[in-house]
């Protein structure tokens, strides 16, 4: 009878520690997957991907009239938007923005770099991007070449352009977004417009935080 008694005991705390043992690895199961699940950012008008996005292969030439390929683009986190140094207004205003946004990131995380992906090669030489880039900053860099190979640099950045003359003047209409880049040259999300420094540092410094668990937990 003892016996009995004794097993039947000893089957009841099996099963206690084998249910403990479910709720508690659902739990850790459940805090990695909350740990590990993009942030929300859509209250900045900032859209993150589960996984980054590839660019399309490209040969183009920056300021310094050096070669750039997608794989020059790996290894530092990278601001990336469409546009052109003639431009009127979304240009210099996106560039400002993020002048401000570099400034806020001083002395924290690694520092981004900041690319203009020309939409008017003819008149963006490595010169004229030089000299255009050198009042934001040292981490301010752009990109010219072949204009279909802008174009699907472009497109794969999201974005788009299209050209049209307005009297003498070449205007171009171009998204206005940002794209951001990660170490890995992949797209891991999409800035829409209105474009404000606070909002752009703090999407920075949360999708960089989410990326270095996430790679934490997969040991990457």
């Amino acid at each position: 009878m003892r016996g009995s008694v004794r097993l039947t005991v000893a089957i009841l705390l099996l099963v206690v520690v084998l249910v403990f043992g479910l709720v508690v690895g659902r739990q850790i199961l459940s805090s990695g997957e909350q740990k590990t699940a993009a942030p929300e950012l859509s209250d900045i008008r900032t859209y993150v991907y589960e996984k980054g996005r590839p660019l399309s292969d490209f040969e183009l030439v920056n300021e310094q009239g050096e070669p750039v390929t997608a794989e020059s683009l790996k290894g530092h986190w990278t601001f990336a938007f469409v546009g052109y140094t003639n431009c009127p207004d979304i240009c210099p205003a996106t560039l400002a923005q993020l002048r401000q946004t570099d400034k806020l990131l001083e002395g924290e995380l690694p520092r981004p770099w900041y690319l203009l992906v020309s939409a008017d090669p003819e008149h963006d030489t490595p010169e004229k991007l030089r000299e255009y880039l050198a009042f934001f900053g040292k981490d301010f860099h752009g990109l010219t070449g072949d204009l279909d190979t802008l174009r699907e640099l472009a497109k794969s950045l999201g974005a788009v352009f299209m050209h049209r003359q307005v009297g003498d003047r070449l205007l171009v209409d171009h998204s206005g977004h940002l794209a951001l880049l990660n170490p890995d040259g992949e797209m891991i999300a999409l800035m829409q417009p209105p474009h404000k420094p606070e909002q752009l540092a703090r999407a920075f410094r949360e999708i960089y935080q989410w990326s270095a668990v996430r790679r934490g937990i997969s040991g990457g």
